[in-house]
């Protein structure tokens, strides 16, 4: 009985807290969107799987796109500028000694695959070559001392009358550069310089090829590639980006954007397993771009890093275009038993040696007629070491970040002509390259007003929310001063991401007697915040599937003024933003999209994006893909030339670039330096 009372008293509670939808308003505004940041994150990636190629039905629609797509991919891996046809630097190949074995002799050498960028490599040659043989790119995984760690690989293809070439990476080579810049080290500002390391392991692994066609032992024109992990990963992209190479086997080097999220094997992960996703792509993308030639995905079944199912949905997504080649047959799927190997018996390893005969050699030779393979390291790490005289004074190998990708500069702009050109310069290349990701169409605000109040001095308070983007709900909650004829100006205060309460009503304090103030919490604040420790895995994720915390925040922020703009008595030109720390990296960006935002204000504001971060991924999270390719934060805030730009509190030195564009254009009183907000609402 006394239970049957606890539930009736209960029900009776819960009935109550419903009654303010009598009023045409909601208890909760987020009930009918997840807001959950993961949960988002996953159907992005699950999209863009199942997206892959969809476009493509025929061999036309292939032939059709095929280039602009293969010029996407050489973009994603930072390789724009690069001399991908035409003349190249030399290589200036040193060799450091050689090591003569039975049936082949191995040459140890670097060459230069840009003016001061050293790539060591063993080369495996056969004995006795009267004619020019198939050769093998081999491409080092993470595994450390590589040449070492992978000799009996390129030993079997030597002992097969492959000439074979290992190369190391620059991350764990004889010297050990980055590949771990946001995994490890917070350097989340790759994102916006649009480096990734898969870049120049592509370009080391293409100059690796002009070394083996200019041999006189090599065939030129039976070329092949082949590694495991990150090797695997470069398996894909070296014969995406090169045509030179006619067969390529890639073990555990990937799997769908959806399994790499889903399951989260992308925090176990290296920076260089997914190019700069400026265009929203899978790696069946990137197989698309190796078709029609022989190319074979091997996959162990119990991979730490891929599901094997993840794998088949890359086999299966890109088959079809073998097909419409007319050669199915050319893209072959090999499973395996056992991790992140070539199988817990090295079963793929015939598998492989098979594979290259038949392509690269036209013969016939069946995998279990070739399991006798060897898979000893016969040498030690100081017998293959290459730099035996010491590494090349002028070696680029642990700097090579700071220059791979070439950066904009501030450009010096003396007249209104000049800067409108920069602006649409700016705008056109961020909404490509920065901003692909925003939704094609917007769908519906579906504004609704969540909550209101009001004072005996005639003050009001309205929380409305609307729909950003599917599965965000977002709030914006107005203060609104006593009622005036005429439609109100407003001004827009960004919240930050974890801010003590009441911050931003302080910074923005005494405002709302002159004008309409707005709280704003964009995904991931408030309301919708995630936990600190998310952090880093959300901002690398969101990379990979071609956006980042900062640029959804930007368009958030771009909603809500469209939001802003349809409620009765805002005046719709004349619109500020006031943002501080992180957001004020977030405010300049909408300000220059949005066109209208009539003053700008910014407190305390970053110096630039090209900064790294905590090596948590806690903290602010700035970063926009490809956007130091074309501009920088002082630039973006420029922009607001010829509306006024306020700089509160701290103002970074880079930000004197503004004060001298305003002074150049005529427009000084329009760019102020002060301390404090009061300061600019008492002008």
């Amino acid at each position: 009985m006394k239970s049957q009372s606890i539930v009736i008293l209960l029900s009776a509670f819960c009935s109550m807290l419903t009654f303010p939808q009598s009023f045409g308003l909601t208890v909760d505004p987020n009930f009918d969107q997840p807001n959950n940041i993961r949960q988002h994150l996953c159907k992005v990636a699950s999209n863009i799987t199942r997206n892959s190629l969809n476009d493509i039905k025929n061999l036309k629609d292939w032939e059709a796109v095929r280039e602009e797509r293969h010029q996407q991919f050489i973009e994603m891996l930072g390789l724009q500028g690069k001399p991908l046809q035409g003349k190249r630097s030399p290589l200036n190949v040193t060799k450091t000694g050689s090591i003569q074995k039975k049936g082949y002799r191995i040459e140890k050498l670097y060459y230069e695959s840009l003016p001061g960028l050293y790539v060591p490599a063993n080369l495996y040659i056969p004995n006795g070559i009267k004619k020019p043989v198939p050769a093998i790119l081999y491409v080092s995984g993470h595994a450390h001392s590589q040449k070492y760690n992978y000799q009996a690989h390129a030993k079997n293809f030597a002992e097969n009358g492959f000439v074979c070439m290992i190369i190391e990476t620059i991350q764990r080579g004889e010297v050990e550069g980055e590949h771990l810049g946001q995994e490890s080290n917070g350097w989340f500002h790759w994102y916006s310089r649009g480096y990734n390391p898969a870049g120049v392991e592509v370009w080391n692994g293409i100059r690796g090829l002009d070394l083996l066609s200019a041999m006189p032992e090599v065939d030129k024109n039976n070329l092949g590639v082949t590694g495991i992990s990150g090797g695997g990963s470069q398996s894909w992209y070296l014969p995406a980006a090169d045509p030179r190479i006619k067969a390529a086997a890639a073990v555990a080097g990937a799997s769908s954007l959806e399994g790499q999220i889903a399951q989260k094997t992308i925090d176990d992960h290296c920076d260089c397993m997914m190019p700069i996703n400026t265009y929203g792509i899978d790696f069946s993308d990137i197989g698309a771009l190796i078709a029609p030639r022989p190319f074979m995905i091997a996959q162990p079944n119990r991979d730490l890093y891929y599901s094997i199912e993840a794998v088949h949905t890359l086999f299966n997504k890109t088959k079809p275009i073998y097909s419409f080649y007319g050669k199915p047959e050319n893209l072959i799927m090999k499973d395996a038993t056992g991790g992140h190997s070539y199988g817990s018996k090295e079963e793929l390893r015939p598998e492989i040696l098979s594979f290259f005969i038949k392509e690269l050699k036209g013969k016939k030779a069946k995998p279990e007629a070739l399991i006798n393979i060897d898979t000893t390291k016969e040498l030690s790490e100081e017998e293959l070491k290459v730099y035996v005289n010491g590494v090349p004074k002028d070696d680029k190998t642990k700097t090579i970040q700071n220059s791979f990708v070439e950066l904009a500069s501030p450009p010096e702009i003396k007249t209104v002509e000049q800067l409108d050109s920069y602006r649409n310069r700016v705008k056109f290349f961020l909404k490509e390259k920065t901003f692909g990701a925003f939704p094609d169409e917007p769908g519906p605000l579906d504004m609704r007003l969540d909550f209101r109040s009001s004072s005996k001095s005639g003050d009001e308070r309205k929380d409305y929310s609307f729909v950003s983007e599917e599965g965000w709900r977002l709030k914006v909650s107005m203060q609104i001063g006593q009622r005036r004829d005429k439609d109100q100006p407003l001004l827009l205060v960004l919240k930050n991401p974890n801010e003590e309460r009441y911050a931003s009503e302080g910074l923005a304090s005494g405002l709302d007697e002159k004008m309409i103030v707005a709280y704003f919490e964009a995904r991931g604040i408030g309301d919708t915040g995630w936990s600190a420790s998310q952090q880093w895995h959300i901002r690398r994720a969101a990379a990979w599937t071609g956006r980042t915390i900062a640029s959804m925040r930007v368009y958030d922020v771009l909603r809500c003024l469209e939001a802003l703009r349809s409620i009765p008595g805002v005046d719709t030109n004349n619109i500020s933003i006031l943002a501080q720390d992180e957001m004020a990296a977030i405010a300049p960006y909408v300000a220059m999209l949005d066109g209208n935002i009539k003053s700008l204000l910014l407190k305390d504001p970053p110096a630039t994006q090209n900064v790294p971060s905590d090596p948590t991924g806690k903290g602010e999270a700035i970063e926009m893909l490809n956007c130091l390719r074309v501009t920088d934060l002082p630039q973006v805030a420029g922009l607001q030339f010829p509306n006024e730009l306020v700089v509160i509190g701290n103002r970074p030195k880079t930000y004197e670039w503004i004060e001298e564009l305003y002074m150049n254009l005529d427009r000084p009183d329009a760019y102020k330096s002060i301390q404090k907000v009061s300061q600019w609402a008492d002008d």
